[in-house]
């Protein structure tokens, strides 16, 4: 196992409400908790700003370059990103690997995405990030090269590898407008069938996944790490009044996500922009609860997808001791229903909310069918809720709630009789 020395940097300047103590918890937790990599120690860095050629001053570079060599570290973290000059200057006065906080979250991605489209979406972020830091990289890069594959036998390697980026970056962009028309086709199949849809987000680590296995029974991986889910998965909810509705989880967000990943990620989180009903996640026992709020809106905002309904589940209160303290933040979050995924405690209310979210689109009616039509009573059981049903030797007698698209298209069955 690598042994890791993080560097936790706050700016005095920093528009941020995060405190060095939360930034170096969170960095902490990417590291140790979801990397598996062993922390020796974390150092913190207040600054005015960054300098440019360590981003922080000489003086701290020669203590980090002292721990390591002390105890024997093999890569450093930084809690910032770095610019390619800063990295190499780094490494060259540290003598160890240095990796920045985008570049965790990146190899913490590649780890996790396992769909097509997940690895796509993975490798396209990570050469928009590597691309404009290959001049940071050393005179190695900037040699002659030639040969099959060059423009010509003086061209520099620096401008080989930029354009074979280049062409990589255009061939997974390609890749992901395909991807993203397939995807925009179901959609656009399940609006024609009038499916309401329901998107969980949240907060990275929020309990999105358990909610899932929850309410669907879906069997995602639920592990305590953060960005656990990579890749969208949707399954079919039915809520108590028979309709069924469904039900996506995504990617989970972070506190000052890089714009490019959002970017790049857009395949899979613009699905988040076309539902009818948002279910955000807040993990309640987590001291950052209301940043992780703001960085969740902050994204949602980004996507275009502030202004969709929202149910606020405040989840995992079974980790709570202090009831009164959520009493407080349960005031503070309009529409808001508190829960625990894991126990499934209040399940039953968060359904029957997203219920009356959607109560309009159902239709009560009462109807006679004759008795040899039973593809019409498994379509009932299968789309709706049969509150009563009657059977006679001539007909069958049944009163259900069913979806009004549904509902409109059955009345024009010559053998269904409305009763009442």
């Amino acid at each position: 196992m690598e042994k890791t020395l993080l560097v936790s940097i706050k700016l005095y300047d920093e528009k941020d409400a995060w405190s060095i103590e939360d930034t170096a918890g969170e960095l902490e937790e990417l590291t140790a908790s979801t990397r598996g990599i062993q922390i020796i120690e974390n150092i913190s860095c207040l600054i005015d700003k960054p300098t440019a050629n360590f981003f922080i001053g000489r003086g701290k570079v020669d203590e980090i370059a002292l721990i390591c060599q002390q105890e024997d570290v093999d890569m450093v973290i930084f809690s910032h990103d770095l610019s390619g000059t800063q990295q190499r200057n780094l490494e060259e006065v540290i003598g160890k690997k240095i990796i920045d906080r985008t570049q965790l979250i990146l190899d913490i991605f590649a780890q996790h995405a396992k769909s097509p489209e997940g690895k796509v979406q993975v490798e396209l972020a990570q050469l928009q990030y590597f691309m404009p830091r290959l001049t940071g990289k050393g005179v190695m890069l900037s040699r002659m090269g030639g040969g099959v594959g060059t423009s010509g036998p003086g061209e520099q390697k620096l401008e080989v590898d930029r354009r074979r980026i280049r062409k990589r970056i255009d061939r997974l962009q390609a890749d992901l407008e395909h991807l993203v028309s397939h995807r925009k086709i179901q959609r656009n199949k399940r609006k024609e069938n009038r499916i309401p849809s329901v998107a969980l987000v949240g907060y990275t680590n929020a309990g999105k996944s358990t909610l899932l296995n929850a309410l669907t029974d879906a069997g995602q991986v639920v592990k305590n790490s953060l960005f656990t889910t990579l890749d969208s998965v949707s399954k079919t909810l039915r809520l108590p009044n028979g309709e069924n509705v469904i039900l996506s989880d995504t990617v989970g967000f972070l506190h000052n996500l890089p714009h490019f990943l959002v970017e790049a990620f857009k395949a899979t989180l613009e699905e988040v922009a076309d539902v009818d009903l948002l279910i955000h996640v807040l993990d309640v026992s987590h001291p950052q609860v209301y940043d992780h709020n703001k960085a969740v809106l902050d994204v949602l905002k980004e996507l275009g997808a502030n202004d969709k309904p929202i149910i606020i589940a405040l989840n995992k209160i079974d980790l709570l001791e202090d009831k009164v303290w959520l009493a407080k933040i349960k005031e503070d979050f309009n529409n808001s229903i508190c829960i625990s995924a894991k126990f499934k405690t209040n399940i039953e209310d968060l359904l029957k909310e997203v219920q009356n979210i959607f109560k309009e689109r159902m239709a009560h009616i009462d109807i006679e069918i004759p008795s040899n039509r039973m593809d019409l009573v498994d379509l009932f059981y299968r789309e709706g809720k049969v509150k009563e049903i009657k059977y006679s030797q001539k007909n069958i007698k049944i009163k259900l709630n069913i979806p009004k698209t549904i509902s409109s298209k059955l009345l024009k069955d010559n053998d269904i009789k409305i009763v009442s």
